[in-house]
């Protein structure tokens, strides 16, 4: 009796391990087996992620990254256009095995995973030629008479609601950005990195960086990978750190003036 019922309970067990689904396939064996890499990127942040429509090539800081990364694994690269909006929703989907640069925040963190962070940015405000004497600081903005532009999706979009409550906002879905309304006089501040702040500087004479107190909202930036991928987090975390002992991100951070 006593054998039949260890026999009962052996075979049990047995059809619960056999009913259990198996563990998913990490992305990267997926991209071992495939010989893929696929990245997602804007292609609209300059210099870290910048298309060329009339090629359909990128280039800048994260292409540069992304490439080492591809090489690294002995397999191609293939970049997948997305936006901001949909940024995490592609990662989530399995669109993409991960994404080139992003800020890490709270509300991405509850859908996606991160790799260790690499390099940061600084929030400052920017205005044109004609306009920079309105403002003088960070409360300047912060006037009904003000109108703040951002782009739809972005992490900017949320901090122009907290920071100017009293400003009229202005919200841009890509490929429009949030400094071409600017540009174009109907908006007259908009705030982004110091990363692509000084790009624009170099690029458009008429802009202005608002003279303040010192930038806001430090923030680490990292690559969006699937959340529950442990295996391929472990990857690319000891792969960062491999490329940062071995002065990698300081070099491509140089060749690109950041």
């Amino acid at each position: 009796m006593r054998f039949l019922k260890s026999l009962g309970l052996a075979a049990a067990f047995a059809a619960s391990f056999l009913a259990a689904p198996a563990s998913a396939q990490s992305a990267l064996q997926e991209i071992l087996s495939e010989g893929v890499l696929k990245v997602g990127t804007t292609g609209d942040w300059n210099p870290m992620s910048v298309r060329d429509p009339a090629t359909n090539s990128y280039k800048g800081y994260d292409i540069d990254v992304m490439t080492e990364l591809a090489t690294d694994l002995g397999v191609e690269l293939e970049f997948v256009p997305t936006d901001w909006k949909t940024l995490v929703n592609g990662v989530v989907a399995g669109n993409y095995h991960m994404t080139g640069s992003a800020s890490i925040s709270p509300a991405r963190l509850k859908a996606a995973g991160y790799s260790d962070s690499y390099i940061a940015v600084e929030i400052f405000p920017f205005t044109t030629d004609d306009k920079v004497d309105r403002f003088s600081g960070w409360d300047s903005i912060n006037a009904a008479d003000v109108k703040v532009a951002t782009t739809l999706g972005t992490t900017f979009e949320k901090l122009v609601n907290e920071w100017f409550p009293d400003a009229q906002l202005t919200v841009v879905e890509a490929p429009a950005r949030g400094y071409q309304e600017v540009l174009s006089g109907r908006s007259d501040v908009f705030i982004t990195s110091n990363i692509e702040g000084s790009t624009l500087l170099s690029k458009f004479p008429n802009l202005r960086q608002i003279e303040t107190d010192g930038p806001r909202a430090p923030t680490p930036i990292a690559m969006l990978l699937p959340q529950d991928d442990q295996v391929w987090i472990n990857y690319v975390n000891s792969w960062i750190e491999l490329k940062k002992a071995q002065g990698f991100f300081e070099a491509t951070a140089a060749k690109w003036g950041l």
